[in-house]
């Protein structure tokens, strides 16, 4: 189980919460978040509610002042952790939505679809096992994405409408 520590202000200062989960607003528990500890596991957060808006990916350590540190605009409202994955890692993407046009099949970390596929865009994906990140840009920069285990048939329809998926990671940290 992992477990994180959000506070209002910068350094770990102000109310705490605790989490050890999910958690969908965190508004409930606190008026604003600055800072946050990550004690065990692997997390997304985000910076709007129920899991909106733009993601982070927080491992083990602490995070003294995360809107600086990685140019966030807004605070933590939400954060899901990320499950242990000790398996293989299988995804597929899809040029286009509803799993058409070009296939591949990855089972590895791809630094840039582009170079590797000669694929300018991915639109859908289904990923089978593990764990991954998505970037909009290659050489996993950029905005990033967690994709879970599922069906993704069409990225415009789940809010992605501008983005261009370039570079995809498994989620390999030891999370405990």
């Amino acid at each position: 189980m992992g477990k994180i520590i959000f506070y209002e202000d910068r350094n770990f200062m102000g109310q705490s919460y605790e989490c050890m989960g999910d958690c969908a607003d965190m508004s409930i528990y606190l008026k604003r978040c600055h800072s946050c500890r990550v004690e065990s596991g692997c997390f997304m957060v985000y910076d709007r509610a129920h899991y909106m808006g733009n993601q982070f990916f927080m491992r083990r350590g602490e995070y003294a002042d995360y809107i600086r540190m990685f140019g966030m605009t807004d605070i933590i409202r939400s954060c899901r952790m990320i499950p242990m994955h000790t398996g293989t890692f299988r995804m597929r993407i899809y040029e286009r939505e509803n799993f058409l046009g070009q296939m591949y099949e990855l089972m590895d970390d791809c630094e840039s679809i582009m170079d590797r596929y000669r694929m300018s865009d991915c639109q859908s994906c289904n990923v089978m096992e593990g764990h991954w990140l998505m970037y909009e840009q290659p050489h996993f920069r950029g905005r990033m994405w967690y994709f879970r285990p599922g069906e993704y048939r069409s990225f415009r329809e789940m809010g992605y409408s501008n983005m261009r998926f370039m570079s995809m990671r498994r989620i390999m940290d030891s999370c405990y």
